[in-house]
């Protein structure tokens, strides 16, 4: 569902999915082939909301004032409240990620950590614990963030390809 508010109405591309179980409101903008999945909620009241190119949105998650860069994914049930996720980085299942917070680019955010308001994940390191503390990513957790990203890329491809898309 997508509603105006405050005159001003969500802006999805062509390309991307969106779930017809998913609300988006007000200041939202959807880049190319990324997808939003059932029961994310998308709020752009307040400031602009904005899930970049191949960007998934995984079930039960919100963003409210949220900036979400390129290549990135956004496991179940997390949070991302007024923050920025830069391109190619995961944000894990149940984790938040708090006002004015900053996740940098080739970054994992481990499932529930707690990015507290103001922090920031220097660029290539994962957040774990809450509240949130970091070290370098392996090799094998920059893989992993390849292979999630390219799986919901090819995933909303073919919902899409099915029909499921309002």
């Amino acid at each position: 569902m997508q509603r105006t508010f405050d005159e001003a109405t969500p802006t999805v591309a062509e390309s991307a999915f969106v779930s017809e179980q998913s609300y988006l409101i007000g200041d939202v903008v959807v880049g190319d082939r990324a997808s939003l999945w059932p029961f994310t909620c998308l709020r752009g009241d307040g400031g602009s909301t904005v899930v970049g190119r191949e960007t998934n949105v995984q079930e039960f998650t919100m963003l409210h004032g949220a900036i979400l860069g390129d290549e990135v994914t956004v496991g179940h049930n997390a949070v991302v409240d007024y923050a920025t996720v830069e391109d190619h980085s995961l944000v894990g299942m149940g984790s938040r990620v708090l006002r004015d917070a900053t996740v940098e680019s080739d970054c994992i955010v481990a499932a529930g950590a707690v990015v507290l308001q103001d922090q920031t994940i220097p660029e290539g390191h994962l957040a774990y614990g809450a509240p949130a503390e970091t070290k370098p990513l392996t090799d094998g957790q920059r893989d992993e963030i390849d292979r999630v990203h390219q799986h919901y890329v090819d995933l909303g491809r073919q919902y899409r390809a099915a029909g499921r898309f309002e």
